[in-house]
């Protein structure tokens, strides 16, 4: 796997023109033969209020593993725009089967495709997890650079008509961005203290949107068991630190189970996703 102290010093001290106006490459890289460490799996279930009983992985956790190869790509001289500012926009992870702590993975991830926005270049990154061959999970994030255009404000996003009875709230403390960073290894410095936010523009730091999505998952363990399935979450208002944050989920949808993750008060959401099952 790629080391993370090389590639950060590629990310924090690296330049970058910017965006040349030109279509994104095909990109594709692997790694074979991955494992991984019960330990960093027991730090990271425990950030996230995952249950870990030393061998099965917590849903998520592979995302964490293919994030090095994101950026391994991010760091190429083809992309031409810096990872950090980048926005996550979306997420889906597609769980074939469990899978656990003893199994070797070889582990892919392409840059499939790019389009011009309102808002910005919108482009997608496909992770795959394989086992002797096997494909046993799947991730597919849409990522943004956002470009300054002048127009009409987007509004905020507004909360989803789901049930929303019986809600749970979790505190958030201001040094969860450090901790998740040193169980993940997504140290984006927005995510690590208020001096590093402030200049990205923002007073607090930034809880990571894949904590809040490992995080919800966690919740929704007792429903999802080892069923195969497909998490899907869009991201909605940045999630600033120190907070208390209120979930709740939906089994009564059509569309499957349906969640989110709230301010508070029930109003706003931070994040917004179903689960499908397979069958």
């Amino acid at each position: 796997m790629p080391s993370l102290l090389s590639l950060y010093r590629k990310i924090f001290f690296g330049r970058k023109p910017g965006w040349d106006e030109q279509p994104l490459p095909h990109v594709k890289v692997t790694c074979p033969q991955v494992a991984v460490r019960a330990d960093k799996v027991a730090q990271y279930a425990k950030v996230c209020g995952f249950e870990f009983d030393g061998q099965q992985l917590p849903l998520t956790y592979l995302y964490v593993m293919v994030f090095r190869l994101h950026a391994s790509i991010f760091t190429l001289d083809a992309i031409t725009f810096p990872l950090l500012g980048m926005i996550h926009l979306k997420n889906s992870i597609t769980r074939y089967r469990t899978t656990s702590v003893d199994e070797r993975y070889e582990l892919e991830c392409e840059l499939t495709s790019s389009q011009m926005t309102d808002s910005g270049l919108e482009f997608e990154l496909v992770s795959r997890a394989f086992v002797g061959g096997e494909l046993v999970w799947e991730s597919l994030s849409t990522y943004l650079y956002r470009i300054e255009q002048s127009g009409k404000r987007a509004r905020p996003p507004k909360a989803s008509p789901m049930s929303w009875s019986n809600p749970v709230s979790w505190e958030l403390s201001e040094d969860l961005g450090r901790r998740y960073a040193k169980a993940s290894g997504d140290y984006n410095l927005i995510h690590l203290h208020p001096v590093l936010s402030k200049r990205f523009g923002f007073d607090r730091v930034l809880a990571h949107g894949m904590w809040s999505k490992a995080r919800s998952v966690a919740q929704l363990m007792p429903e999802i068991g080892d069923k195969p399935c497909t998490v899907e979450v869009a991201f909605k208002l940045p999630l600033l630190m120190p907070a208390q944050v209120s979930f709740d989920f939906d089994t009564e949808s059509a569309e499957g189970l349906m969640f989110e993750l709230r301010d508070v008060k029930g109003r706003r959401p931070h994040l917004t996703g179903q689960v499908k099952f397979h069958d």
